[in-house]
């Protein structure tokens, strides 16, 4: 058996035509033509896993450090368990590894075999669940809220360099990869099925700059905070972004907030109700021995949920 690793089209969470339209957008975007691409091992003509793989700039401890991101692993159901994600997966990293990269993150899904994880361990990242207060009035603040756009993203990118900076390890989000994680986010929402996931991006500005942001995920009654910024260090915008926007359904109930938070960030309308380990989202393994020391705490990692591919 001749085994081969070529680029491979496609994503597991749409059907074929939907993911094709949506690998052909990204592809579009700066980002994703540069640092995406899709692999398959196979044998002949027969697909046996797939995967993506990204190019990601990171930093750890104030140096910049090439990062291989692996998602979106898939082994066809008469495929499984005999080995050929894992085979996929270090073909992958060994490229990395001698193309420069000194760290890989691994993006597992749930139902991935625990062998394909084998040598990973798990970014400390924790599911916090939100409580935003509201006024007794239930009337939105009086904050200029408006929809993102294209000129909102240089100021987006600066404010995450500033939240970024403290913390030991996170990735260098740059422009071209904010648009990048907030055109997957829309495509995801808008190719799925009828009316089952929407996405919210909204601004709070000064003048005409903005002045914090949200991205939020919508499926049902659960709002995903798939990441947020503000140049107040309090975070109050990114609270007052909240209450408007719950606040636009005065007689809705009220939705299920959760997402992953910055370190020592928490608006000052905001609390957390609850938080457990997302054990396993994110896991890291060193692909050189010049590779830093992988994070132990949460509070050293800055990591958004739109990251996650």
């Amino acid at each position: 058996m001749t085994v081969r690793v070529i680029p491979f089209p496609g994503h597991q969470a749409l059907d074929r035509t939907a993911h094709a339209r949506l690998l052909a957008a990204l592809t579009k975007t700066t980002w994703g033509g540069r640092c995406q691409r899709r692999f398959a091992l196979v044998n002949g003509t027969e697909v046996l896993a797939s995967a993506e793989q990204y190019d990601l700039p990171g930093s750890f401890d104030g140096r910049a450090v090439r990062i291989c991101g692996i998602g979106s692993v898939r082994t066809r159901a008469a495929h499984r368990n005999l080995g050929h994600a894992r085979v996929l997966i270090d073909s992958l990293l060994e490229q990395a590894a001698r193309n420069g990269a000194e760290i890989a993150l691994l993006f597992p899904h749930t139902d991935q075999d625990d062998e394909e994880r084998s040598g990973f361990e798990s970014i400390p990242l924790m599911d916090a669940t939100l409580h935003v207060t509201e006024s007794p009035r239930h009337g939105a603040p009086m904050t200029l809220v408006r929809g993102g756009e294209p000129r909102d993203l240089p100021a987006i990118v600066a404010m995450g360099r500033a939240r970024a900076e403290p913390c030991r390890c996170h990735l260098d989000r740059d422009l071209d990869f904010v648009q990048y994680a907030i055109t997957g986010r829309r495509l995801l929402a808008g190719l799925g099925a009828a009316n089952a996931r929407q996405l919210h991006f909204f601004i709070a500005e000064e003048g005409i700059t903005a002045a914090a942001y949200v991205v939020i995920s919508v499926a049902g009654g659960t709002w995903t905070l798939e990441e947020c910024g503000d140049r107040d260090a309090s975070g109050a915008r990114v609270g007052a972004l909240l209450q408007a926007l719950i606040a636009r359904e005065p007689v809705e109930r009220r939705p299920t907030i959760r997402g992953w938070l910055p370190p020592h960030f928490l608006p000052p309308q905001v609390t957390i109700v609850s938080s457990a380990p997302s054990a396993g989202a994110v896991m890291a393994r060193a692909l050189a021995a010049t590779a830093p020391a992988l994070p132990s705490s949460a509070d050293d990692v800055l990591y958004w949920r739109g990251d996650v591919f």
